[in-house]
C-alpha cells in the first residue's frame, strides 16, 4: 500500500512539471532566461552570449549607425558633409556624437533646437542658406560657428552667452545692423568676421581675447569711445571699404598689439586738418602696418618693418593648397577656415561677389587697399585672410 501511494504521487509530480507548450513558463524570467545566461539552442555557451548582448548594448549607438543618404561622411561616420544637396531640413539619422556638421549651399530656413543634442559638436558650418537666425540652444562644445551668406539681421546677446568655447565665428555676408555682446562672454573667441553687413558702428563690448576682426564692407561711420579698449590681444583690424570720413587720433590707442590695420577705400574729408590731424600723426607714429593710408598717395604706412615696402603676404597671389585657392573659393583651406572636410566651392563663390561673403573668387571681389582717393601705386589686397594665413593655425578634432 505505501508503495503504491509512492507511485501515484512520483507520477504526480512528473505530470505537473510537464506544461503544455503554449503555457508560460512562471519559473523562468522573461525573454527565456534562466538564471541569468540566455536559454537558446544555437547558444552552446551561455556565458559568451550574455557577454555579447552586454557589448551590444553598451554600443550599439555607434555599431549600428549609419551615413544620411544625403551626405559624406568620414571618420567613422563623425566628420558629416551634407553640402550642396539642396536640403529644406536637417537629414535624419545623424550619429549623435558627430564633431563635424557641414550644411552649407543648402536651402534651410530654420533648425530651431534640432542641434541641441549633438553635445560632442567642434564645428558647425550653416553658410549660403536662407536663416534669418542662428540656430537656437546651439551646443556649448562648439569651436568653430560659421553662418555667412544668410539673412542674419541682428544677433542678441542669448545667442552668444554660453558659447565660452567657442573660437572662430563667421557672419560675414548677412543683413546684421546690430549686434549685442555683453561683458565676459564669449571669452575664447580669436576671430570674428562680420565683414559685408550693414553695421554703422563697431560693434562695442566685444570679446576681450580677439586676435583678428573684419569689419570690412559695412557702412560704418565711428567707432564709439571705449569700444576698442578691451582688446589687449587684437592683431589684425579690418576696416576698409566703410564710409568713414574722420575718426579720433586716439581711438587706436589702446590696441598695443595691433600689427595690421586696413583703412582704404573710406571716404577721407581731407581738407578737415582739425578733424584728421591727430588721425595722421597717429598713422606715422604707430608700430602697425597700415595698408591705405588715410589723404595719402603711399599705400601703407606707420613704423613697422614692412612699411617701407609692399608686403609679400599682401602681395602675392592667392595661397593654394592642392587644387585649391586659399583665398578664392569658399571651403578652400586657409590657416583660420580650415576647410579640410569641405567640399570645393570654388566656382559657386567666386560667381557672384554677394554670395562670398567670406573671401572672393579673383574675378570677383579683389579689393584694391589704395589711398582714400584710389590713386595709389595699385597694392590690392586678395582678401583679408591672406594676412590671416600666415598667423592663426586651428587644430580639427
Amino acid at each position: 500500500m505505501p508503495l503504491r501511494r509512492d507511485n501515484a504521487e512520483r507520477e504526480a509530480n512528473h505530470n505537473q512539471r510537464r506544461k503544455p507548450s503554449n503555457e508560460p513558463d512562471e519559473a523562468q524570467p522573461h525573454g527565456g532566461m534562466t538564471n541569468g545566461a540566455p536559454r537558446s539552442p544555437c547558444c552552446p555557451a551561455p556565458a559568451l552570449c550574455l557577454l555579447l548582448l552586454v557589448l551590444l548594448e553598451l554600443l550599439g549607438a555607434s555599431v549600428l549607425s549609419i551615413c544620411p543618404g544625403e551626405c559624406h561622411c568620414s571618420r567613422g561616420h563623425r566628420v558629416v558633409d551634407c553640402s550642396s544637396r539642396g536640403l529644406t531640413k536637417l537629414p535624419p539619422g545623424l550619429q549623435h556624437n558627430i564633431r563635424s556638421l557641414n550644411l552649407s549651399f543648402n536651402s534651410l530656413q530654420s533648425l530651431n533646437s534640432q542641434l541641441s543634442h549633438y553635445v560632442h559638436l567642434r564645428s558647425l558650418d550653416v553658410s549660403y542658406n536662407r536663416l534669418d537666425a542662428l540656430p537656437s540652444a546651439l551646443p556649448r562644445s562648439l569651436w568653430d560657428l560659421r553662418a555667412a551668406g544668410n539673412h542674419l539681421r541682428a544677433l542678441d546677446k542669448n545667442d552668444t552667452a554660453y558659447h565660452w568655447n567657442l573660437r572662430t565665428l563667421d557672419l560675414s555676408g548677412n543683413a546684421l545692423e546690430r549686434i549685442v555682446f555683453i561683458n565676459n562672454t564669449l571669452p575664447g573667441l580669436q576671430l570674428l568676421n562680420l565683414s559685408h553687413n550693414r553695421f554703422w558702428t563697431v560693434p562695442t563690448h566685444m570679446p576681450h581675447n580677439l586676435e583678428a576682426v573684419d569689419l570690412s564692407h559695412n557702412f560704418l561711420v565711428q567707432i564709439l569711445p571705449g569700444s576698442l579698449d578691451r582688446l589687449p590681444k587684437l592683431h589684425r583690424f579690418f576696416l576698409h571699404n566703410n564710409k568713414f570720413s574722420w575718426l579720433h587720433g586716439g581711438v587706436f590707442g589702446q590696441l598695443s598689439a595691433l600689427e595690421v590695420v586696413t583703412l582704404g577705400d573710406n571716404p577721407w574729408a581731407c581738407e578737415e586738418e582739425e578733424n584728421m590731424i591727430r588721425l595722421l600723426e597717429w598713422a606715422e607714429q604707430t608700430r602697425a602696418t597700415i595698408l591705405g593710408c588715410p589723404c595719402y598717395t603711399k599705400p601703407i604706412c606707420g613704423r613697422s618693418p614692412g612699411a617701407d615696402g609692399p608686403s609679400r603676404l599682401i602681395t602675392e597671389p592667392p595661397f593654394r593648397v592642392g587644387a585649391r585657392a586659399a583665398t578664392a573659393g569658399y571651403g578652400a583651406k586657409s590657416a583660420v577656415f580650415d576647410g579640410g572636410i569641405f567640399q570645393d566651392k570654388t566656382n559657386e563663390s567666386a560667381s557672384s561677389p554677394a554670395e562670398t561673403g567670406t573671401t572672393a573668387g579673383p574675378d570677383a571681389t579683389t579689393e584694391g587697399v589704395h589711398d582714400s582717393r584710389n590713386a595709389g601705386s595699385g597694392l590690392e589686397i586678395e582678401s583679408v585672410f591672406i594676412v590671416l594665413s600666415a598667423s592663426y593655425s586651428f587644430s580639427r578634432c
